[in-house]
């Protein structure tokens, strides 16, 4: 990361210039680039936030706050949004902040066509100290950048990226909800804007941020769901792109959702196999609590191996369950026959879901093949998936302090 300044580094709070340097190695290495300059990866240029150009809202352009309350997940929005285009061979243009407006993209556009398009998903939050905080923000942009790769599309500076970012949310800092049960949803999104039809990458891109006060993903509030198991319907496949969160990943599944919502389900557990390997649970990762055949407790989730995308909140409860060694940990492939083995036996404690928008979500039951099994996840004096949601909730909200819970001053 040469060519830095060190006042520009020192405005990374709690390590987050660290962090980020730390795992770009990983990219650098995904890019097949040297791991001690990841200045050869970025080979698109970067936009900087010291040309960051922002235009505010008139007084009769800003909306009214919504009620807490009465959030539903992704349907308002806050008055500014982000941008960032890019055009070869010309390379990255100004950096922008300006009321949000309906995007100006010609009809040919690739996004339109041939689905070239990535997006993550970040949460910033208003802490009990009144300070407010992003999580983890270095494994969300190493996510961004390895999808963008997938996608070929260009490069950028992901330091510059998250500046960009602090300085929209301090902007809309009084949409961030005063409650610990809600939250401002962020959505980084990348996409192809070339005006050509043909599959080809795509010689213009854009860059763009909308944020998104938000309550409880589940219309239902947070209750344990059933899932819905059909190995008919795939999400992912070795040599595809499961693991990048790419745009195209999703519109497939919305078919399978509703046919769960048909059969009174209402999440979809997503197989791959002919041992019905578990991958995901609708868009989040899974875990698998239970005593294994030497009667140790072991928390299970499916390995990175390709299919299925590298949650944040995935890595953070992988992490934090290493730190507390209260039971084994483990990344390993699991099957419907040994989950449905443990709970026949009464050795399957608990089925949850994890990631950004939800956090973590119980399981009550699982149906495959015809049968509708229970899963005991809220039957548990002590459950785990609650230990998981309170401390990580405690970071998100400042009641600790933690290297993952970076500043936004």
């Amino acid at each position: 990361m040469a060519g830095y300044s060190i006042s520009f580094c020192k405005t990374f709070h709690n390590g987050l210039f660290h962090q980020i340097r730390k795992s770009l190695v990983g990219v650098a290495n995904l890019a097949h680039t040297s791991s001690h300059d990841y200045s050869t990866a970025v080979s698109d240029g970067t936009f900087k936030a010291s040309d960051l150009q922002v235009k505010l809202a008139k007084p009769d352009q800003l909306q009214k706050k919504p009620d807490v309350g009465n959030l539903i997940f992704g349907k308002c929005f806050t008055d500014h949004m982000f941008t960032a285009e890019w055009e070869k061979p010309t390379g990255w243009g100004p950096p922008k902040i300006s009321p949000l407006e309906p995007l100006r993209i010609h009809p040919a556009a690739k996004v339109l066509h041939y689905a070239i398009e990535l997006f993550e998903g970040m949460k910033a939050y208003r802490g009990s100290d009144g300070k407010i905080r992003l999580f983890r923000p270095d494994l969300n942009m190493i996510r961004l950048l390895q999808g963008a790769r997938r996608s070929m599309l260009p490069s950028f500076d992901p330091l510059e990226f998250v500046e960009c970012m602090k300085r929209l949310i301090k902007i809309e800092e009084e949409w961030i909800p005063h409650s610990e049960t809600s939250s401002l949803y962020i959505r980084p999104t990348f996409i192809g804007t070339d005006p050509s039809l043909g599959v080809a990458l795509s010689n213009h891109a854009m860059l763009f941020v909308i944020l998104c006060p938000v309550g409880p993903y589940f219309a239902t509030g947070f209750k344990p769901v059933s899932l819905f198991a059909d190995p008919s319907y795939v999400r992912a496949w070795p040599g595809g792109c499961g693991d990048t969160k790419l745009g195209a990943n999703y519109a497939p599944t919305v078919f399978v959702q509703k046919t769960a919502e048909a059969a009174g389900l209402q999440q979809v557990l997503w197989l791959y196999g002919e041992d019905n390997q578990l991958t995901e649970v609708g868009t989040m990762n899974i875990f698998v609590f239970m005593k294994n055949e030497k009667g140790e407790r072991e928390l299970i989730t499916p390995p990175l191996n390709g299919l299925i995308l590298p949650g944040v909140t995935r890595q953070s409860i992988l992490d934090l369950a290493r730190e507390w060694k209260d039971f084994k940990v483990t990344e390993r492939t699991i099957t419907m026959k040994e989950v449905i083995q443990a709970q026949k036996e009464k050795r399957l404690l608990e089925v949850f879901g994890a990631g950004t928008a939800c956090i973590v979500c119980p399981v009550s039951a699982i149906s495959f093949q015809g049968t509708k099994y229970d899963i005991p996840t809220s039957e548990q004096e002590s459950p785990v998936y609650q230990k998981f949601l309170k401390q990580l909730s405690d970071i998100y909200y400042g009641h600790i302090s933690h290297p993952w819970g970076v500043l936004v001053d």
